[in-house]
């Protein structure tokens, strides 16, 4: 018989792309007809998908809800969930095209974007997620992404899974619109563990410090916080206890999903109920496998 610490239901919730990785790049791709580069290649991305790939590859159960199109990319997207045994029961169909993002990497790991915005990227609203499902962790990836995604869609769809007995995990990025606390004053109190980096947590509570930020954030209520700090590895709030995970030592060759590594890391340990510090250990270790390679997701290829 399997262990119960292993056999924890997984919901994550959020976007998923199809991405071009281009590599390495700089800014004379623009300046120039053709530009030689080591390594094109496609592979599935976005916040969630990184998640629940990365999940399922270690065996985890994993539900993921988004919204798709019948379309090149999304039965693209559809083949890679048959593959790795993502359930996409819940997930819904939509007119907008599956979002496709180019990503152009940097010698030094740094990438940037180009997106459709026309695409599902940043689509998702509360209407798209059927409240009917159930587990025991519920991750939503991510915060700031979605616009239609606001404080009463988070607080809805956070109650619901508290209902269920979830723990609620919530990774960050960038606020878009100079949003603050005062902006995320229902949903935050339900938020279990809240995963932004040191740029998006630092933005988001107008603060200094990463030690500054993870006080406001306790302080309103997220029960715990976890600020991914890059090659400085994390930092760690609970109101009680604070502290640094050092991160791995590590040659860095693409940054991209480094943070949902991380993320995957930290949800895998808490649904083997790790203490807090070994959730972070784990993250950490996830982060700094993805950084050594190029892709969200390349590094759990080859057996785990």
């Amino acid at each position: 018989m399997l262990d119960s610490k292993t056999c924890k239901k997984i919901v994550i919730v959020g976007n998923g792309v199809v991405d071009i990785l281009v590599h390495p790049c700089d800014e004379t791709v623009f300046e120039t007809g053709s530009y030689p580069c080591e390594n094109i290649s496609m592979s599935v991305g976005g916040d969630a998908l990184n998640e629940a790939t990365i999940l399922s590859s270690f065996g985890k159960e994993v539900e993921w809800i988004t919204t798709l199109k019948d379309d090149d990319a999304g039965r693209y997207i559809l083949s890679h969930c048959q593959k790795m045994g993502i359930d996409i029961y819940n997930s819904c169909f939509r007119d907008y095209d599956t979002a496709i993002n180019v990503v152009l990497i940097k010698k030094d790991g740094s990438r940037h974007f180009l997106v459709n915005q026309k695409g599902s990227l940043r689509k998702l609203e509360i209407g798209d997620i059927p409240l009917t499902f159930d587990g025991d962790i519920l991750c939503f990836a991510s915060i700031f992404v979605y616009p239609e995604m606001k404080d009463d869609s988070l607080f809805t769809l956070f109650s619901y899974a508290k209902s269920k007995h979830m723990k609620v995990v919530a990774d960050m990025t960038k606020c878009k619109n100079q949003e603050t606390i005062q902006d995320l004053q229902k949903s935050l109190p339900l938020i279990d563990y809240l995963l932004p980096n040191e740029q998006e947590a630092c933005l988001f509570t107008q603060s200094d410090t990463v030690e500054q930020a993870a006080e406001k954030l306790i302080q309103a209520g997220v029960k715990h916080v976890v600020i991914k700090c890059s090659e400085k590895g994390c930092y760690a709030c609970d109101g009680k206890q604070k502290f640094w995970v050092k991160a791995n030592d590590v040659v860095c060759v693409d940054t991209t999903g480094a943070g949902d590594s991380f993320v995957s890391g930290f949800v895998k340990a808490l649904s083997e109920e790790k203490s807090f510090y070994e959730c972070c250990e784990m993250g950490n270790e996830f982060g700094s496998l993805n950084v050594q390679k190029i892709g969200a997701t390349t590094w759990i290829k080859g057996g785990n």
